[in-house]
């Protein structure tokens, strides 16, 4: 008997995220598709205490698929934005 291949049953190619600041936790709302097969595609939201844990949900995600860098999006909403920011 050969190896056994990992053969993922859904190939996704793109990210959608967005990260909104929320009363201080940060939603982090994920959409992934395949721009090759019309109607695949999943999504999903989770709560980060940090847009750091907010960040790292996203590119575990992008990790998982093997989605390339230059397939993500990402857009940020925060209360306000330069309490994020180092001055």
């Amino acid at each position: 008997m050969g190896p056994i291949r990992y053969s993922p049953r859904h190939t996704y190619t793109r990210l959608q995220a967005r990260i909104t600041q929320e009363k201080g936790a940060f939603t982090v709302s994920v959409r992934v598709l395949n721009h090759l097969r019309q109607g695949e595609g999943a999504w999903g939201e989770e709560i980060a205490c940090s847009i750091d844990m907010a960040s790292a949900m996203i590119d575990s995600i992008a990790k998982q698929f093997c989605i390339p860098q230059n397939c993500i999006s990402v857009s940020i909403v925060m209360d306000n934005f330069k309490d994020g920011t180092f001055h």
